[in-house]
C-alpha cells in the first residue's frame, strides 16, 4: 500500500471541493473551540465556587459535638436486655465543650506524615456592641500566622494584615458585614461581650470577607490567647483542632480512625460539604455533556459531506478500481480525507479555543461579595486540549468510516456500464 499516492489522491479530492471541505473543517474547529472554551470557563467558575468553600475548611476538624447519649441506662439493665425500650425526650449528654488533651493529641497529629498542620481554635459565641446596639457573632481564636499558611486567610483579608494581629492580643479581625453594620474601620474599637458576661474592647486591625454573607456578618478573628480569656479560660482550652492534609482523598477513612481512637467528634470535609460537591459534580456533567455534543453534531457534518462526495465521486472511484486500486485503498483514501479534516479543523480549534480561553481570562470582573476575583474564573487545564484534538480524530474517523466502507464496495463494472 502506497500511502503518499493515497494520501496525493485524498489531497486532490479535498482541494477539488474546497467550499465543502472548508465546512466540514469549520465544524470540528468550533465544535472544539466551543468546547475549550466552555469547558474551561464553566470548571474555572466551580474551581472558584469550590474555594470559597473548601480553602477555608479543615480536612479534618475535631471537636466535641453535643448530642443525646447513644445508649441509655434501661439497656444497661438485664432485665430488660431482651425487651423493647422506648425512651422519650431524651436529653443531651453533659459534655464538655473543650477537647480533653487537647495539646498531646495536637502534638501527636503533628507528627503523622499524612498531616500538613494541625490548628487549635477556640469558638466563642458573643455580642458585637455598639451603643444600645447588640449583634450575634462568633469570634474564632486562633494561631492566625498558622492560618494563613494552611487556608489562605490573606485572600480573604480585604484591609489590614494578618501579621498585625498576631502582632497584638488585644486586636481583631473583623467581618466585613460587622463593620458595614457598625459603621467602623480599621483603627476603631469594638466592645467585645463574652458569654459569661464580661466586656472586652478590641481594636480592629483588619476586615475579613469572604463572599458568604452569613459568615461575613457574624464571623471575626482573634488570637488563640484572646479567645481563651474571653472565655475565662486557660492556655490548655481549645475547642477546636483543625487538621490539613497533604492529600485531601485520605481525610474520610482518617476521621473515621481518629473518632474512634480518641473518642471525639471528627468531621472530614467530603462529609461536611458532601450537597455542595454534588452540585459541582452536576455542572461539570452539564459541561462536558454540552461539549461533546457539539463534536458529534460536527461529526454527522462531516459524515453528511463524505456520503455526497461519494456519490460525486462515482466515476473516479470506478476508474481507480479499473486501474488496479484495491477495495481497501478506495477506503483508505476516504477515510483519510476525513482524518486530514479533523487534523486541520482540530488544530484550529485548538488555537480558537486558546484564544478564547485566554481573552475570557483577561475581562476585568471585580465584585464586592468576592474581593480575590479581579477578571473571569478560567481553568487553563491542558487535558481539556488532549481531550478536544481526540475526540476530533475519533469523530472525523467514524465519520468517514462508513461512507468509506461504502465507497469500498463500489463495483466499477456497474458504473461504467452505466455510463
Amino acid at each position: 500500500m502506497n500511502w503518499s499516492v493515497i494520501l496525493g489522491i485524498s489531497k486532490t479530492h479535498l482541494l477539488s471541493r474546497k467550499k465543502q471541505s472548508a465546512i466540514a473543517a469549520l465544524g470540528v474547529t468550533f465544535g472544539i473551540g466551543t468546547f475549550i472554551t466552555l469547558a474551561s470557563f464553566m470548571t474555572g467558575l466551580n474551581g472558584l465556587l469550590d474555594g470559597l468553600i473548601l480553602n477555608r475548611t479543615p480536612h479534618i476538624r475535631l471537636y466535641n459535638e453535643i448530642a443525646p447519649s447513644e445508649q441509655q441506662p434501661v439497656e444497661l439493665l438485664d432485665e430488660f436486655s431482651e425487651s423493647f425500650n422506648l425512651v422519650r425526650s431524651v436529653k443531651p449528654k453533659r459534655s464538655l465543650q473543650r477537647i480533653h488533651n487537647a495539646l498531646p493529641i495536637m502534638n501527636q497529629l503533628k507528627n503523622d506524615p499524612r498531616v500538613r498542620g494541625v490548628i487549635p481554635q477556640v469558638q466563642s459565641s458573643v455580642h458585637y456592641l455598639a451603643g444600645s446596639i447588640h449583634l450575634n457573632g462568633i469570634v474564632n481564636g486562633t494561631n492566625v500566622l498558622d492560618e494563613v499558611r494552611l487556608f489562605n486567610l490573606n485572600d480573604y483579608i480585604v484591609e489590614g494584615s494578618a501579621s498585625s494581629l498576631a502582632r497584638n492580643i488585644n486586636a481583631i479581625i473583623l467581618g466585613a458585614g460587622v463593620a458595614d453594620k457598625l459603621s467602623l474601620k480599621i483603627g476603631d474599637r469594638i466592645q467585645i461581650r463574652s458569654s459569661n458576661g464580661a466586656i472586652f474592647p478590641l481594636k480592629i486591625v483588619g476586615l475579613y470577607q469572604s463572599g458568604l454573607a452569613d459568615i461575613d456578618n457574624v464571623q471575626s478573628y482573634v488570637n488563640l490567647s484572646t479567645a481563651q480569656r474571653l472565655q475565662g479560660e486557660g492556655k490548655h482550652y481549645i475547642t477546636d483542632l483543625n487538621l490539613k492534609l497533604y492529600d485531601i482523598e485520605e481525610a474520610p477513612g482518617m476521621a473515621s480512625a481518629l473518632s474512634e481512637s480518641l473518642d471525639i467528634t471528627a468531621l472530614d470535609i467530603k462529609t461536611a460539604n458532601a450537597q455542595f460537591e454534588a452540585g459541582t459534580d452536576i455542572r461539570n456533567l452539564i459541561t462536558y455533556a454540552v461539549s461533546i455534543t457539539l463534536l458529534i453534531v460536527a461529526g454527522f457534518g462531516i459524515y453528511n459531506i463524505l456520503n455526497m462526495m461519494i456519490y460525486e465521486k462515482m466515476n473516479d472511484i470506478a476508474i481507480l478500481k479499473a486501474t488496479g486500486f484495491s477495495g481497501n485503498d478506495v477506503k483508505y483514501i476516504f477515510i483519510s480525507q476525513a482524518m486530514l479534516i479533523g487534523i486541520i479543523g482540530g488544530a484550529l480549534g485548538l488555537l480558537i479555543g486558546s484564544g478564547l480561553a485566554h481573552l475570557i481570562d483577561q475581562v476585568p470582573f471585580e465584585v464586592d461579595a468576592l474581593p480575590t476575583l479581579k477578571t473571569f474564573p478560567v481553568n487553563h487545564d491542558p487535558n481539556f486540549y488532549l481531550i478536544g484534538i481526540i475526540f476530533a480524530l475519533f469523530a472525523t474517523f467514524f465519520a468517514g468510516y462508513l461512507p468509506a466502507s461504502k465507497a469500498r464496495k463500489i463495483d466499477p463494472v456497474d458504473i461504467i456500464r452505466g455510463q
